[in-house]
């Protein structure tokens, strides 16, 4: 008799227990899922953009923008599994194992990203130090939450549905993106060493920078060894304008001439931060570059490649 009361017991005890875990795993898997559809939402819509970001976190020049579509599908499916009750677990799998990756990135490259705005976020701005480990640390606990106290997942069509659309997403996304870059157009006429000039005509080259970036500085060194034929460079200053003229003499990058107008010429190319170069051939995107694709001997290949430089 006392065996059949405390069996009684136990299970009202198991089915609360039960119940606050499923709650506690839908409350961590909504608050995860909403980062990563915030965060993967960013880099798919803006692939070339959060690219940069992703170049100045170390990942290799030139694969910025793929990596931000690739890593971006990932965290949208991530969201996905994670506000689908019968796929949660499998979602907190899946964002645990990108807070894993993430945080083993950061700590790989702390010495080369302290200090640095991590810029996972549109608006929110965050900076790489014990801080970002905690925020993550933080963040992994609710994806371990999602998994651990989700029920099993049965098997389901459903998630390799989600991937392949959201690939095609991702893919439409980037090629829109792609487009929109390469067929920009070039504003008319830029007043260039305080005349007006028309930059659709022949190989331009656009070389914005700012005075007093060390980077800069070693790109315009690096460039001004270069020989740049009949190509027209033009130094557009990101900042302190009147330090143009002292800049380039510093640099001996005597071909650049100089353009204020850099709101107007960033408008119609944006980007993250300096040094970024655009090369125009009648008024058509050849190709941009990057902050880390200005690392000495690039970008001197692929500008041979463009017939930019002999």
């Amino acid at each position: 008799m006392q065996a059949a009361i405390a069996d009684s017991n136990e299970i009202p005890s198991s089915r609360a227990q039960a119940g606050w875990q499923r709650n506690a795993a839908a409350i961590a898997a909504i608050l995860l899922g909403i980062v990563f559809l915030v965060s993967g939402g960013w880099k798919v819509l803006s692939p070339f953009k959060t690219g940069e970001l992703l170049e100045q976190a170390q990942v290799p020049a030139g694969w910025g923008a793929i990596g931000a579509a690739v890593l971006g599908t990932i965290e949208l499916l991530a969201a996905f599994l994670l506000f689908v009750p019968r796929l949660r677990r499998w979602g907190g799998l899946l964002g645990s194992a990108l807070l894993v990756f993430f945080i083993g990135w950061i700590a790989f490259y702390y010495q080369k990203l302290v200090g640095h705005e991590c810029s996972c976020f549109p608006i929110i701005k965050r900076t790489v130090g014990p801080g970002f480990f905690v925020g993550d640390g933080i963040m992994l606990l609710l994806g371990i939450a999602a998994f651990a106290w989700s029920a099993r997942v049965v098997r389901s069509k459903l998630p390799a549905f989600a991937a392949v659309l959201l690939a095609a997403l991702a893919a439409v996304s980037f090629g829109v993106n792609a487009a929109e870059r390469s067929h920009a157009q070039v504003p008319t006429p830029v007043v260039v060493d305080g005349k007006p000039a028309n930059l659709a005509e022949g190989k331009v080259f656009l070389f914005f920078y700012d005075p007093s970036c060390m980077h800069c500085d070693a790109a315009a060194k690096f460039m001004s060894k270069l020989d740049w034929g009949s190509t027209r460079i033009v130094a557009i200053p990101t900042i302190n304008p009147q330090w143009a003229a002292s800049f380039l003499h510093d640099t001996h990058f005597k071909q650049a001439e100089t353009s204020l107008e850099y709101t107007k010429l960033k408008k119609a190319f944006p980007f993250g931060d300096p040094p970024y170069g655009v090369a125009l051939e009648d008024g058509r995107v050849k190709q941009t570059f990057t902050q880390m694709q200005f690392n000495e001997p690039s970008p001197a290949p692929d500008l041979k490649k463009l017939g930019f430089v002999r």
